[in-house]
């Protein structure tokens, strides 16, 4: 094997795999498979496909998702830069087919940072429903808001929130509901030394009491009829089966439900922990059956009540303070939008696009309470990146394709002179929106994000390792 790995772990895998574990064993000496998931909210697939300068194949179980070779760098190409494509291992793209959401239901990912699973739901149902991205780490809520940023997704609340807490505001309220659950992260060994170097039995069960936690406060978040997703990147029985068998037990109004994708997978091992033969309807990815890493999904479905559960309270009415006028100014000018199907509001000085039809977060700490439009400062509004990435190019009523030259300095947040009147401006590369500008006698002001400039590829492996939550 080309890397260590503990040996109270392999002979775990040995109990358990029996006659396949030579094959799970060489799958170690092999690289990760890299993958892409298209973001449809930008360009479709067979565009991105036509321009993309690599070689890529599709992934089964994802008509978004594909492969790409190991030696390419596609996080750092300018197709990531502007949102065209999310970097994310190709097992976890499985996670959020199976939950299947659709147009204009509420959805809650509950533990959402780096934001993989939450860009490939907001794909899923464009701008018709709701997206609650909750993460209760404070260092990993970055990552999630950057990424969301940069999809250039709309219709999203991010809260930062402990599962309990989220109960005072969402009972009854969420469609479907996907549980990315923080585990020992062993189906991550073969690309993270951590997880390898932190692994034991201990840690093992410690997570599952965190898992076993996080699904009871959250059962009670979703509508009768409604799907929860479990998902974990582990293979140990006590964080998977055993997680379920436990929640099954205690809330007897859910089912596990077969899921169409089960066809590429193999199903759950019930006898693993003395469970009911639903647990079957479980699906394990083994890398060694697999193209990718090791994951576990379960499909729950609630069952139905006689009576529909509307405990939620009812959101507030639209406010629009006089400060908003700067903004409205701003639209005037600069963009083709319709501000009449806009949400508009403030919060902190920020103005945001805030989906219809939330309950009244008063008592929950929002990160962002929605599409991030910008920012109100003295005698002026300033736009956000955010809002730059969630438009088209045709919305905005000024814009300039950056030549190869202005592209670098652009990229690089260097000024560089423009003869173009004063103003804001958006600048775009290969038609797709970049970030703006602001043009003050002939020098453009550059609002290219800082972070954007020296980008960090946030892959969603759904490793927690860590018994924080």
């Amino acid at each position: 094997m080309k890397i260590t790995v503990k040996e109270e772990f392999l002979k775990k895998m040995e109990q358990l795999l029996k006659e396949e574990y030579e094959d799970f064993l060489k799958e170690y000496d092999k690289k990760p498979q890299k993958g892409l998931r298209v973001n449809t909210l930008k360009i479709g697939v067979e565009e991105l496909k036509r321009i993309v300068p690599f070689e890529i194949t599709p992934i089964p179980w994802c008509p978004t998702g594909f492969y790409y070779d190991k030696e390419e760098k596609a996080g750092n190409h300018l197709y990531h830069i502007l949102g065209l494509y999310y970097i994310q291992e190709p097992t976890a793209m499985a996670v959020v087919e199976v939950l299947d959401p659709k147009p204009g239901e509420k959805i809650l990912d509950v533990s959402a940072a780096p934001g993989g699973k939450t860009t490939h739901i907001a794909t899923k149902i464009g701008d018709e429903g709701i997206i609650v991205a909750n993460e209760i780490d404070k260092k990993r809520i970055k990552a999630l808001v950057e990424n969301v940023e940069r999809m250039g997704i709309r219709n999203i609340v991010i809260t930062n929130e402990t599962p309990e807490k989220l109960t005072t505001a969402f009972e009854g309220y969420f469609d479907k509901i996907l549980v990315d659950a923080p585990c020992s992260g062993e189906g991550m060994f073969r690309k993270d030394p951590t997880a390898r170097k932190i692994w034991s039995l201990n840690n093992v069960i410690s997570c599952s009491i965190i898992q076993k936690n996080i699904l009871r406060n959250v059962a009670s978040l979703l509508k009768p009829g409604g799907i929860l997703v479990y998902s974990t990147c582990t293979f140990s029985p006590e964080e998977n089966e055993g997680v379920i068998k436990k929640f099954l037990e205690e809330r007897p109004e859910f089912e596990v439900e077969e899921s169409e994708l089960s066809k590429y997978f193999d199903r759950g091992h019930p006898e693993w922990v003395t469970g009911p033969l639903e647990l079957k309807k479980c699906m394990r990815l083994w890398p060694h059956k697999v193209r990718g890493e090791g994951h576990f999904i379960a499909k729950l479905r609630k069952k139905e009540a006689d009576v529909p559960d509307s405990r939620f309270k009812k959101a507030k009415g639209k406010r629009k303070q006089k400060e908003l006028q700067l903004f409205y100014d701003f639209a005037d000018k600069y963009l083709s939008l319709d501000l009449d199907n806009l949400n508009i509001e403030v919060h902190n000085d920020f103005v945001y696009h805030v989906p219809e039809g939330l309950p009244d977060l008063s008592n929950i700490k929002v990160y962002r309470y929605g599409w991030q439009l910008g920012e109100l400062k003295k005698n002026r509004f300033e736009p956000s990146h955010w809002l730059s990435m969630g438009i088209k190019t045709s919305q905005a009523k000024r814009h300039l394709e950056l030549t190869k030259e202005q592209r670098e300095k652009y990229l690089n947040g260097e000024t560089f002179e423009l003869d173009l009147e004063d103003g804001w401006i958006l600048f775009t590369i290969e038609g797709f929106p970049a970030g703006w500008g602001r043009i003050a006698k002939g020098v453009v002001k550059n609002y290219y994000p800082k972070w954007l400039r020296d980008i960090e590829v946030w892959e969603d492996t759904t490793v927690e390792i860590n018994s924080k939550k």
